[in-house]
């Protein structure tokens, strides 16, 4: 059972940090206010000034900052890429999160106490993969994932020296991260390069005589009926027509939630939970750390007899994607 197992919370903005950090987050996750990360939107992420800020109120209440510089860069681009990891550094953050393998060989070369994490972005599925980044670049943790079931994630990390980070809750990604081109295909922008699956720029609500539509780049990604709650367009959580029926035929909108795997996590040796939702808000935030920080302190407590207390789901089902929450691939019973 693991006795430093960190819980690894979301800020897209200086208000979201602190809220974290209050709530009882063992580390939390960032970026900057540009395309160098993956939640690239207008009005998240960390000037200078915020960031400065930021680290400092995290770091004297012994709290980790991760800043993740996990898109990839291109030819005519790759100074910003280097000049991101060059102030990282220099901000003293406790690790960036890296998706590139180019990225990873400068900053493993030019900060060599800079502690690197291998993004989700990475792709990084199997223990191999992770032992490669390893041993080129000296990574220390891995973020895997969404796709793997439980048996697969205890045979990776049964094979690595690298610490395991596994998502716990949040937004479902049903491709294998790193690899989806749905978005680029229907916006001609590459969350993976550019930061940001379905542009805010891309979205459009509609209001019509038959209901509230909603729009990526013009394609009709779902309606809704009067009082039904409008998703986000993403392309992969549209309802689209097939056989002459139309429904949810590529990904539901649901949320994972793990609560009842904790222990389960801990015994196999998992490191880290990670909270999605850095375009999420303070509230948000709050709500998930401090139900989060409860359910791993009473795991630690009495792993044997560890549940999960109905007063949790009830506050993690209300800000559950679709009202709804599932334990995606780690519930896979064939494996």
């Amino acid at each position: 059972m693991s006795k430093d197992f960190e819980l690894v919370c979301p800020a897209g903005g200086l208000p979201a940090l602190k809220t974290a950090v209050d709530g009882g987050a063992d580390c939390v996750y960032t970026g900057f206010r540009d395309d160098t990360n993956a939640r690239n939107f207008t009005g998240l992420n960390f000037d200078d000034k915020s960031l400065r800020e930021g680290i400092d109120y995290a770091h004297k209440r012994g709290v980790k900052v991760f800043i993740a510089l996990n898109t990839y860069p291109q030819g005519g681009n790759w100074s910003r890429w280097t000049a991101a990891v060059d102030k990282a550094a220099a901000f003293g953050v406790d690790a960036i999160i890296l998706a590139d393998p180019g990225l990873m060989d400068y900053a493993h070369r030019t900060h060599p106490q800079l502690r690197l994490h291998l993004s989700v972005q990475g792709s990084a599925t199997n223990y191999e993969a992770i032992n490669f980044y390893r041993e080129r670049f000296d990574i220390q943790r891995a973020v895997l994932p969404r796709v793997l079931s439980m048996a697969q994630v205890e045979h990776v990390v049964k094979n690595t020296p690298v610490e395991i980070e596994v998502f716990g809750f949040g937004g479902l990604c049903v491709m294998v991260e790193g690899r989806c081109a749905l978005s680029a295909y229907a916006t001609g922008t590459s969350p993976n390069c550019n930061g940001a699956c379905s542009p805010g720029k891309a979205v459009r609500y509609e209001e019509t005589p038959t209901g509230m539509e909603t729009r990526l780049n013009g394609i009709l990604i779902d309606k809704f009926g009067a009082g039904e709650r409008a998703g986000y367009p993403t392309l992969c959580k549209g309802r689209f027509e097939v056989d002459d029926e139309t429904y949810y035929a590529i990904e539901e909108p649901t949320s994972l939630n793990t609560l009842e795997l904790l222990p389960e996590l801990m015994r196999i040796g998992v490191k880290a939970i990670k909270i999605e939702g850095r375009q999420r808000s303070p509230a948000y935030v709050k709500q998930v750390t401090q139900v989060w920080r409860q359910a791993i302190d009473s795991c630690r407590r009495d792993p044997a007899h560890f549940s999960v207390l109905p007063a949790w789901m009830a506050e993690l089902n209300k800000i559950s994607e679709g009202q709804s929450a599932t334990l995606g691939a780690y519930n896979r019973p064939w494996k």
